[in-house]
């Protein structure tokens, strides 16, 4: 037996770890917005929730935002159009484009789903230690920014 087939037996990749734990909070995620009487809201509509401004963003400002084509966030935003989370209105800084807002049903459930990885991210510091998730959560943030 190599080497490298004796560690990868007792080490699992950091992205492995991150899927899981993303699967994990994901999943408790989901539960508690169910509960909220928010079923309907998939994690793929996260590139809309994530990355929507306060009075709109147009539908080319969350494709770039999320790393998604324009095709894929329209999909998104016809889905939850239909599901009255968003609407399209005019864009007050130019008539010719349209803004993606959300509904007072999608502010309530972007305020209830913050609330809800807030209370997640607080289980977690509980479980494992304030400052080991702060220490955590540092890392991530200066790895996602590059």
């Amino acid at each position: 037996m190599t080497k490298i087939t004796q560690t990868t037996q007792h080490w699992t990749p950091l992205p492995a770890l991150l899927d899981d734990l993303a699967g994990d909070s994901f999943a408790q995620f989901n539960l508690r917005l169910k509960e909220t009487g928010h079923s309907s809201i998939r994690q793929g509509h996260g590139c809309v929730f994530r990355f929507i401004h306060e009075g709109g963003s147009r539908l080319t400002e969350l494709a770039e935002s999320s790393g998604l084509s324009k095709q894929a966030v329209g999909e998104v935003v016809d889905d939850l159009e239909k599901l009255g989370y968003v609407e399209r209105a005019q864009d007050p800084d130019d008539w010719r484009a349209k803004v993606i807002r959300l509904t007072e049903k999608g502010a309530d459930a972007h305020s209830t789903a913050l609330g809800i990885f807030a209370d997640i991210e607080r289980d977690y510091a509980e479980r494992y230690g304030a400052e080991r998730v702060a220490m955590l959560r540092e890392l991530l943030e200066d790895i996602a920014a590059g």
